[in-house]
């Protein structure tokens, strides 16, 4: 994967590519397109071809995943995955036209002539499948129900919200979330490259055949600490949730679940603080719900007063409705973004302002005498929930910046 043909004549940005490839595999950080593209290699490697489209697949939407290289002489492109011979099943990466209704229903259906093979299609931003929702709702979270017809089709859609305005933040997770029953399709949002690696190795090697629909990020394809080591890939498995490891268990008064992207912000924040008595819990796997590995580290954290579910979407999106019906027992707080009609703000400064403001909830300044910059809530001893939660500001009334 990071070796061209010497016959060949490439750009210099490609041979730069390779190089920085070759130094993350030395250095021992592996990124998000090195554990997609190691996966991709390891199921060729072990007989099952791979095939991906979308409207920018070969490159990447954002640059990121360089499956093909273009030449200075030739108009044909190389692509180190299909080229070499040393595979034993093919690879292949097309980029589609922008006919999301069309090119979604012939992957769907190559998928379910290919069964042993993995079959992706990547839409341009998450919400492009829009276009394409009569397929997803006619067939990819249906068909089994309807028809006993099994698929193992993946969807990549691109999700987390930088500010790029509605159409290009959110992939519409609560709309596969309500379609999402009785272990119809897997609703994944991962947060380490290894995880990817390791779900698409599953979606192949085990003897089922469910749809997998993966929220893959955008800014976390280059965060600095959005990386998995080689030993993940080799030694780790697929993991549903992901605990925090860097707390005081005993003394955890803040327990934060969350999904995606957003978590980085708030460890930036945690480690900013030092505040080891939040623990930042991530749930990779949406549906089908890990519910008794959610349920264990809920008794883990038995001292925790407050438990949150935080996220960027507006309280009517995202997954919170869904997260909120799969555990009622438990009064989880949530903090997001106001209700709305539309998915994001078109406005970068409103959205960093409402960004700021559900990070800011989550590490509430400390109101009594202590005054700290964050409160580990130890002065709220005897108190109800009600008090706690009206005393930190949780649910003061929006102002016109609010989240």
């Amino acid at each position: 994967m990071n070796q061209v043909p010497k016959d060949k004549l490439f750009f210099a940005k490609v041979h730069k590519i390779i190089d920085d490839r070759q130094k993350m595999y030395e250095s021992d950080k592996l990124d998000w397109a090195m554990g997609e593209l190691l996966g991709y290699a390891t199921l060729i490697n072990d007989g099952y071809p791979v095939r991906l489209s979308g409207q920018d697949t070969e490159r990447g939407t954002f640059a990121h995943r360089h499956a093909s290289f273009a030449q200075e002489d030739v108009r044909e492109r190389y692509m180190p995955l299909r080229d070499s011979a040393d595979f034993k099943a093919p690879f292949t990466a097309f980029n589609s036209p922008l006919s999301e209704y069309g090119v979604l229903g012939f992957e769907y259906g190559y998928a379910l002539g290919v069964p042993n093979g993995l079959t992706i299609w990547e839409a341009q931003f998450g919400d492009f499948h829009n276009v394409a929702q009569v397929i997803v709702d006619q067939y990819i979270s249906s068909a089994e129900e309807k028809w006993g017809v099994l698929n193992g089709l993946v969807l990549y859609l691109p999700h987390g919200y930088e500010g790029q305005g509605p159409e290009h933040s959110s992939g519409r997770i609560e709309r596969f979330l309500t379609m999402s029953a009785n272990n119809n399709m897997q609703v994944m949002n991962f947060t380490t490259p290894a995880n990817l690696f390791h779900a698409l190795r599953m979606q192949m090697i085990r003897n089922i055949r469910l749809p997998m629909v993966v929220f893959t990020p955008k800014s976390l394809l280059r965060h600095p600490k959005c990386i998995s080591t080689v030993n993940d890939l080799v030694e780790g498995s697929f993991q549903e949730v992901i605990d925090d490891n860097d707390v005081n268990v005993e003394s955890v008064t803040r327990l934060v679940f969350c999904t995606g992207k957003i978590y980085y912000e708030l460890l930036e924040r945690k480690e900013e603080l030092e505040a080891r008595n939040v623990a930042l819990v991530r749930i990779e796997q949406l549906h089908p719900f890990p519910k008794e590995k959610v349920e264990a580290i809920i008794a883990k954290y038995s001292s925790a007063i407050l438990t949150l579910w935080v996220q960027e979407e507006p309280e009517n999106m995202g997954a919170w409705t869904f997260i909120n019906r799969m555990m009622p027992e438990h009064h989880i707080v949530p903090l997001a973004r106001l209700a709305s009609a539309s998915p994001a703000t078109g406005l970068a400064k409103l959205h960093t302002l409402g960004q700021k403001e559900i990070i800011d909830k989550v590490f509430k300044a400390c109101h009594c005498e202590k005054k700290l910059p964050y409160c580990n809530l130890d002065c709220v001893e005897g108190k109800s929930r009600e008090e706690i939660l009206k005393q930190h500001h949780y649910f003061d009334n929006p102002t016109r910046f609010s989240i």
